[in-house]
């Protein structure tokens, strides 16, 4: 793929304002749009959009292909009239900076089954528009619907723990009893996927009239807990019990002297070879219907992956397994084509993984806060990038630039933040601004910067924190923090770096606009 240059933002729709207690898909999420183009901006990055479990992390979906309905806008479904201000009010006043899950999912479980009921009695089951889409996504929805429908009627247990084992292990028409047995539920979770994929349809289509492309994220391990494997264990390493064999991870390091034990399962790549990795396939065009460009993370698990026994307390009893990435990449263009991929090349990368990257040109990742550290990686610093890549100053797994130097300075470790000052040539207050006026500079075709850096905020913005529970993914910014003089900052960066805006072409006016009275 020919990148050329351009400039953007990474936000999760959870942190945009909102008054039903999480980011929508609502009339904030257009005004964010608005802001990026006024801001010159041509790439808003977002992290993967599928329905989170335990911990609420979007990167442990329930299925690789269904959407959060957590994001569907309140508002919206008022609009269409399936909701009344009564259905939507609540005795609680949500933090507007924070995501508070626990009250959050009652109450849009509360309200979405409120006009599910209301599509039954104005629309039915028989609505065109729900029929079509039912029918089109049917290959994962059909699992994916009776997989939550059952796990609620089990409690929101683990699948392996349901004490209906024939459901839970799918055997001899079990599937058909229990869809059965489960009709409405399952009717339920469709309507949601249903006005999930329309809401964010057409947000997608005004981001693009707008002349912003977006970036989403595909982990390349699925959950445990998920749809994919309760419907497919055939494709990885579980036994016929659900019972891990292998489980993904990272080696010992600096960071870590057992290493990471993710605990996802694995692939097995030989089985999916055999239909030319139709379930990849799938679920690339599938996101593709979402998003515009596909960052893939831990990119480096199609060159080779850490294999760990699943019974393992660490992961420091894995190994290397060899992948077939070049296989799997030749496959998907020559089914799907030149699909626009970013490949997340951090951690142990090897030649090889290197090499496979390159071969079909790939843009990589860089991180500018891995540049300025005790264990420095000279690779980050802007004069050695190349130009096919992408710059961030951080990750939402690190912690926000400003509060990272702060931490340097109250750490003492000033010569480190000084051999920044002098990388820089910037002795002034704004650190971060001038990490952000250098990526911008840089070859780098590619800048996208974590929101909270634009904004210039520190720890308590930290999106965050791995290997910990309950205090992660739940920032959120307030519109009065995007000021017009901010959008006019980064207008004047894009233009004076040569990222430039292709929104001047048209003014964009669409139906949703005028609903929502901009």
């Amino acid at each position: 793929m020919n990148y050329k240059r351009a400039a953007g933002i990474i936000c999760h729709p959870t942190s945009f304002p909102s008054k039903y207690g999480i980011g929508d898909l609502g009339a904030e999420a257009y005004k964010f749009i608005d802001f990026l183009q006024d801001a010159g901006q041509t790439i808003w990055q977002i992290f993967p959009l599928g329905p989170t479990g335990y911990g609420d992390s979007p990167y442990q979906c329930f299925s690789a292909f269904a959407g959060s309905s957590l994001i569907i806008s309140p508002e919206i479904l008022k609009l269409e009239g399936l909701l009344t201000d009564e259905d939507l009010a609540i005795d609680r006043d949500w933090n507007s900076t924070e995501i508070d899950f626990g009250p959050l999912i009652d109450y849009k479980n509360y309200i979405h089954r409120k006009a599910f009921k209301k599509f039954i009695e104005i629309k039915g089951e028989e609505s065109k528009d729900f029929i079509s889409f039912c029918e089109k996504h049917k290959e994962w929805l059909n699992d994916y619907a009776l997989f939550i429908a059952a796990k609620n009627y089990h409690g929101g247990s683990l699948w392996t723990e349901w004490k209906s084992k024939d459901i839970a292990l799918r055997t001899d028409g079990a599937v058909e009893k229990w869809t059965a047995k489960l009709s409405e539920e399952i009717i339920y979770q469709k309507f949601l996927q249903f006005n999930f994929y329309k809401q964010w349809s057409a947000l997608r289509k005004y981001a693009n009239k707008k002349g912003i492309n977006i970036v989403g994220d595909l982990p390349i391990f699925i959950a445990y807990d998920s749809a994919d494997l309760w419907a497919n264990k055939n494709l990885f390493t579980v036994d016929e019990n659900g019972k891990l064999i292998f489980v993904a991870g990272v080696p010992p390091d600096y960071f870590s002297p057992t290493g990471q034990l993710w605990g996802n399962p694995l692939y097995r790549w030989e089985e999916m070879m055999k239909d030319d990795f139709a379930w990849w396939r799938k679920r690339i065009s599938s996101l593709l219907e979402l998003v515009d460009i596909i960052r893939i993370d831990h990119f480096r698990g199609f060159d080779a992956y850490w294999e760990i026994p699943g019974d393992a307390k660490t992961a420091q009893t894995g190994k290397w397994v060899k992948a077939p990435g070049e296989m799997f990449f030749n496959s998907i263009k020559k089914h799907l084509g030149d699909v626009p991929i970013i490949a997340e090349d951090l951690g142990i990368i090897t030649k090889s993984v290197t090499e496979l990257r390159e071969k079909f040109g790939f843009p990589g990742m860089k991180i500018l806060q891995f540049a300025f550290g005790t264990d420095m990686e000279r690779k980050f610093l802007p004069h050695n990038f190349e130009t096919n890549c992408v710059v961030h100053t951080g990750s939402h797994d690190n912690d926000t630039t400003r509060a990272y130097f702060e931490k340097l300075k109250h750490d003492n470790s000033n010569d480190i933040f000084s051999a920044t000052q002098n990388y820089l040539n910037y002795y002034g207050d704004d650190i971060v601004f001038e990490l952000i006026r250098v990526a911008y500079s840089s070859v780098a075709n590619f800048v996208v910067i974590p929101l909270q850096d634009v904004l210039n905020l520190g720890n308590e913005a930290r999106m965050n924190f791995p290997g910990t529970l309950g205090c992660n993914w739940k920032w959120r910014f307030e519109f009065h923090q995007l000021s017009h003089n901010l959008a006019k900052t980064y207008k004047r960066l894009t233009e004076i770096y040569e990222r430039p805006s292709k929104a001047k072409i048209e003014e964009v006016k669409i139906e949703i606009e005028n609903r929502f009275n901009f």
